[in-house]
């Protein structure tokens, strides 16, 4: 289908639920730009964890913050995979970001103020030519609470731990499916009481819960709705 009305598409939701998946196929049947915010805060708290800003779970805000000026973050189009890599300081960074030391983290540091005013503003510029796709937290909410089509995700909890702990021992890491159970219960919990930009469903954000739908029917669930507003 040939459009040339470019839109942005906000896709929220809990952990786990394949935003990032759902955004990047979303991206290329549309030719747009994929942009994974998730990533950008998991490449912060990497970045933390090696320059032990982060010790035994610990999150130093105040160290984290003195770090952010240091931290540039980028994405570079991978012909292999068909998607795009993160980079932190110009070093590949997509497999180290994604361990489970990072997932236990992540939400804490994203909860630093400094921290999302600073990625908020880089995601806010990638954005401002439309024709983006981006997934997170705080998208259709906070970073484009003008976006003509928001999407919140949602799926059981149980089903996305099992999707986690399928794609961590894919890559030979050793977790036990209790420990990612309860870091999927623990980051809901600490992205919806979180003080700044909680997770939340934006009042005009349309509903997917994918716990038993397949990528073909997803996709088919979001033409719907996007060919409606591309039509107008």
């Amino acid at each position: 289908m040939e459009n040339n009305k470019k839109i942005v598409i906000a896709i929220d939701g809990f952990s786990s639920c394949g935003k990032s998946t759902f955004a990047k196929a979303i991206a290329a049947r549309l030719g747009y730009i994929f942009i994974d915010t998730g990533a950008m805060y998991r490449a912060v708290t990497l970045y933390a964890l090696e320059q032990g800003a982060i010790r035994d779970g610990e999150v130093d805000a105040e160290a984290v913050v003195t770090l952010l000026p240091e931290i540039n973050i980028s994405f570079s189009f991978n012909a292999e995979r068909g998607a795009s890599d993160i980079y932190v300081n110009g070093e590949l960074a997509e497999g180290r970001i994604r361990t489970i030391e990072v997932s236990n983290c992540v939400s804490k540091v994203s909860s630093i103020r400094e921290v999302r005013e600073k990625l908020v503003a880089m995601q806010q510029q990638m954005g401002q030519k439309r024709g983006v796709v981006m997934d997170g937290r705080d998208i259709g909410t906070v970073v484009f609470p003008d976006a003509e089509l928001k999407i919140f995700m949602t799926a059981d909890a149980q089903v996305r731990a099992e999707r986690r702990y399928a794609e961590l021992t894919a890559k030979g890491d050793k977790v036990t499916m209790e420990e990612i159970l309860e870091n999927v219960i623990s980051r809901d919990k600490a992205d919806m009481e979180r003080a700044i930009s909680p997770l939340r469903q934006a009042e005009d954000a349309v509903v997917l819960d994918n716990s038993y739908m397949s990528v073909d029917e997803q996709m088919a669930w979001f033409m719907e709705r996007y060919e409606e507003i591309v039509k107008c």
